[in-house]
């Protein structure tokens, strides 16, 4: 065991310093404006040469860095969230496979390495999402493995239509062709690629069943590294989605999105999966200002949100811990009372998640949605934006109401304290970031920034929002009998928002009842029916019936001698008379 303990605190420690050095690294490319494009040539045989391109620059640096801390601190966390399990070791290396898989993808401006690095998510994370072995887990990991493999098809797509270049390294053709036809196409199969890998709909459902996953790999999938390797790799595409026709196509999916989790939430008792669904809702945020032209903004809020979703998330296994592996929130209550350091976390980061002014969550949420304000949106967008951002902190108080406040729900005898100090340590180390991140990461990026010049009442809306939003959430749960009993009423209104419009039914009963049991009627009915009877059967049938003669005709049987004298003697006095 001890030797495990200093195998997870070394993990941590040089992964912390890593995450350090390629910090400093970063401001210094941002501050030069430097851009490192390596070339490693691997094989040179004949006039064929393989070549390994990494790019650096200051967002491949600061992303890398963010990764790296946050895995750190997970893997720090997990050494006492895992200590019962005898196979951590394997876990803990599953964990650094995934890492170093997002580390390949950050660095590659080629398409061929990006999909190493993309696959290596892809199998990585279902091995971790069937790691407890239940049928509960196999069946999330199939689905996410599935969906995801739509997004790796796009990307190969991709692969192949690249060839019309002559290499795969897209970073040179995006300014050059921008317009041309092919690269258009290409954009288009990214594009796919990135909706599955971020969960857009209509592959949203994957994403709260990942959920069966052990907590810490929900905290690094949701904040760092799985979900939001689509939306790096569109902002390595933004320009392409600038003034065409896909970047107006990805803000309308991105703002229903938004829209259907922050609703589909409000629904949902399942902690993890409300966490799960504020995430879904954060990406469909990110990826309609990214379609909006204004990519730093999404990768600001990609890196606060990396924040305090990360944090969401280790308090959120805490509370699962302490609370006998209960994930309902009906189950909890009053835990403000047993457990304040933790609480008192879990509400700093649901602060920073409804964009509390001075929190992570604020600077990039609040200048989102100026921006959104200040940019030529419809009706139907600005609507998506704002009511996503009023369901975000109603859901985010329904779920303080239900777990920190009220009355304790689960056994009179517990033991419940906050004397898990490695996983404390994690979430303080977070909390901190989550504090002065925001502000930090506000001066270091944006550091030529521009006026928002807008109407008192404009700038005043997006507060106004927030506090509506939370009320509702909070007088909703509070007066949840007689929600409840409404809800019940309309029970198929409840059930289309709580179950994400259907869409995990359609995923996997849309999948089995058509495809798959076309698949099985084809199988039974051609395979093993008349392409058997005709095939193989017929022959085993025919070779059997001419063994058996064989057979009859080697025992030695006095019946079949007399019967061959007595056939040969036959064809003897039939070929007399016929000669004579």
């Amino acid at each position: 065991m001890n030797n495990l303990m200093n195998y997870c605190k070394n993990s941590f420690i040089i992964l912390l310093l890593i995450s350090i050095i390629l910090f400093i690294m970063g401001l210094k490319f941002l501050l030069g404006n430097l851009v490192y494009f390596i070339e490693w040539e691997l094989i040179s045989l004949n006039s064929l040469s393989i070549v390994m391109t990494f790019l650096f620059d200051w967002m491949s640096l600061m992303f890398m860095s963010f990764v790296l801390m946050i895995s750190s601190l997970v893997i720090f966390y997990s050494n006492q969230y895992m200590s019962e399990d005898f196979n951590i070791n394997r876990f803990i290396l599953l964990v650094l496979m995934f890492v170093l898989s997002m580390m390949f993808l950050i660095i590659s401006p080629n398409l061929i390495s990006i999909l190493l690095g993309w696959d290596g998510l892809g199998l990585v994370s279902y091995c971790l999402v069937i790691y407890f072995q239940n049928v509960k887990s196999y069946n999330a990991g199939m689905v996410t493995a599935l969906s995801n493999r739509i997004g790796d098809v796009a990307l190969l797509m991709a692969i192949a239509w690249m060839l019309n270049y002559g290499s795969w390294n897209y970073i040179f053709y995006l300014e050059m062709k921008s317009m041309d036809f092919e690269m258009l196409i290409i954009g288009g199969l990214i594009m796919l690629a990135a909706m599955t890998k971020s969960a857009q709909i209509p592959f949203s459902s994957w994403l709260p069943m990942a959920m069966a996953a052990p907590t810490p790999v929900s905290a690094l999938v949701h904040s760092s590294t799985l979900v939001t390797a689509g939306v790096y790799l569109l902002i390595r595409f933004q320009i392409l989605l600038v003034n065409s026709w896909m970047g107006q196509f990805l803000l309308l999916i991105s703002g229903l999105t938004m829209f259907m989790s922050g609703l589909g939430a409000n629904f949902e008792f399942d902690l993890k999966k409300i966490i799960a669904l504020s995430t879904l809702s954060q990406l469909g945020l990110m990826m309609s200002i990214l379609s909006m032209g204004f990519y730093k903004l999404a990768f600001f809020h990609l890196l606060t949100h990396a924040l305090f979703k990360a944090m969401l998330f280790m308090c959120a296994g805490v509370i699962i811990h302490n609370v006998k592996n209960f994930q309902d929130i009906r189950f909890m209550g009053n835990l403000m009372m047993n457990m304040p350091l933790t609480c008192s976390c879990f509400n700093i980061a649901n602060l920073a998640l409804c964009g509390m002014p001075f929190l992570a969550g604020f600077y990039s949420k609040d200048l989102i949605l100026e921006m959104a304000m200040l940019s030529y949106l419809n009706g139907f967008s600005f609507f998506l934006f704002f009511f996503s951002t009023g369901l975000t902190v109603s859901y985010s108080m329904r779920l303080v109401f239900y777990s920190l406040t009220g009355e304790f729900n689960l056994n009179s005898l517990n033991m419940m304290n906050d004397k898990s100090w490695n996983m404390i340590f994690s979430i303080y180390f977070l909390m901190i970031m989550v504090i002065i991140g925001g502000s930090m990461l506000s001066w270091l990026l944006l550091f030529n920034l521009e006026m928002i010049c807008l109407p008192i009442m404009m700038k005043l809306l997006i507060l106004f929002i927030c506090m509506f939003g939370g009320i509702l959430g909070y007088l909703i749960s509070n007066i949840s009998l007689f929600f409840y009993n409404k809800s019940l009423n309309n029970y198929y209104f409840s059930y289309f928002f709580g179950t994400m419009w259907f869409m995990p039914v359609i995923s996997t009963l849309g999948i089995i009842k058509v495809p798959l049991m076309l698949g099985k009627n084809i199988f039974k009915g051609f395979d093993q029916g008349w392409s058997e009877f005709f095939g193989g059967q017929i022959l085993y049938i025919q070779f059997k019936n001419y063994s058996l003669l064989i057979q009859e005709l080697q025992n030695n049987n006095l019946k079949i001698y007399l019967l061959s004298f007595m056939s040969w003697v036959m064809i003897l006095i039939l070929m007399m008379l016929f000669l004579n």
